[in-house]
């Protein structure tokens, strides 16, 4: 679905063009020469509509073949999957989304329940114009465990300005665990243009809980894929213009434009090959080893409470800033007001 829940993270002005598997470790250093940021060519009209949305909310999920090097990686179990094959991203971003998925749902499968996604919102389009098409699943944790949600969504819309991609993976964890939540997505207008975010995202405040920036962010590799994925020269900073959303972030989170536009620059595919697929498996490798396996229990109830209120006014502000104003617009007010209410459902909010 369109990053449905995404904080406003478009800082400059994007300019938007007409749009004319790996495995799971890190690609190695690239030495190259320090840089200054550079700012991501979009058009004024793109820049108002990511600017109005915040990400939160875009996930995709696909059977289609997995990186048949991966262990397990088969058919996902318990999601609609058929509705979730990323029929408009590339051979190797699809494998990506499909490897990490396919990931999560054998980590996390058992600790699941079955999708209750409409079909209605399975799948959905504008209509009758069909120039927006979206799918939408999510999972619940079963009793028991740690995980609130796998949320995965895709959206696929031809705008006035080009054609927009976007693609969401977001892990929310109860208030069982103070363990990060994991979200990533990915913004495509142009096969040579990209924003792609990926954060564990802190439930803690950080100075006052040294321990806890300790053991999720300085003894794991996430600095590390962050600095790696900067070093290839199609790869730049990307700073968010939302203050809010910066707040929500994690010291280690990537956010970065990827430019391949340039005379010389390699293709998307293999910046996507070399660079991009082993930072985001990195991540989403820390965030199942550390995070979702539930191995750090809240047991105060005050401090349960406390959790749950945080995380329910993020939820609560990612719905308010995204859906209520951009869904209705792109899909109408009967199709938005479906997706909506299947989301608020899921999010107890």
């Amino acid at each position: 679905m369109a990053a449905m829940i995404h904080f406003p993270h478009l800082a400059q002005p994007l300019l938007f063009q007409q749009a004319s598997p790996a495995a799971w470790s890190s690609p190695p250093s690239v030495q190259k020469k320090p840089r200054k940021p550079r700012p991501v060519a979009f058009t004024a009209a793109a820049a108002s509509y990511y600017r109005s949305r915040s990400p939160f909310m875009s996930c995709s999920a696909s059977s289609s073949s997995t990186d048949p090097g991966s262990s397990g990686m088969g058919e996902r179990k318990g999601s609609s999957s058929s509705l979730m094959d990323f029929p408009y991203l590339s051979p190797t971003h699809k494998d990506l989304m499909v490897d990490l998925l396919v990931a999560t749902e054998n980590r996390l499968g058992p600790h699941l329940l079955p999708s209750s996604v409409p079909p209605d919102v399975l799948s959905f389009q504008n209509e009758p114009a069909g120039t927006c098409k979206g799918a939408l699943d999510i999972r619940s944790g079963a009793g028991g465990s740690t995980v609130d949600l796998i949320l995965e969504s895709w959206l696929h819309c031809e705008l006035p300005f080009g054609v927009l991609d976007i693609t969401t993976l977001f892990g929310f964890l109860s208030a069982e665990t103070d363990a990060p939540h994991l979200f990533m997505e990915f913004a495509q207008n142009s096969p040579t243009s990209l924003v792609f975010f990926v954060d564990l995202l802190p439930r803690r405040d950080l100075v006052l809980h040294p321990d806890y920036l300790d053991h999720f962010y300085q003894q794991t590799p996430l600095e590390q894929a962050r600095q790696r994925l900067e070093t290839a020269a199609e790869v730049a900073p990307f700073q968010p213009s939302s203050l809010y959303f910066r707040g929500v972030l994690s010291p280690t989170a990537i956010a970065v434009s990827i430019d391949c536009g340039k005379e010389g620059a390699r293709s998307m595919e293999e910046v996507m090959r070399d660079h991009v697929s082993g930072a985001a498996k990195e991540v989403t490798r820390v965030w199942l080893d550390t995070c979702a396996g539930g191995e750090r229990r809240v047991t105060g109830s005050g401090d349960r409470a406390g959790l749950l209120e945080r995380d329910n006014l993020i939820k609560t502000k990612a719905v308010e800033i995204d859906l209520g104003s951009n869904l209705p617009r792109l899909f109408g007010q009967d199709v938005a007001g479906r997706v909506v209410s299947t989301i608020q459902k899921a999010f107890r909010i």
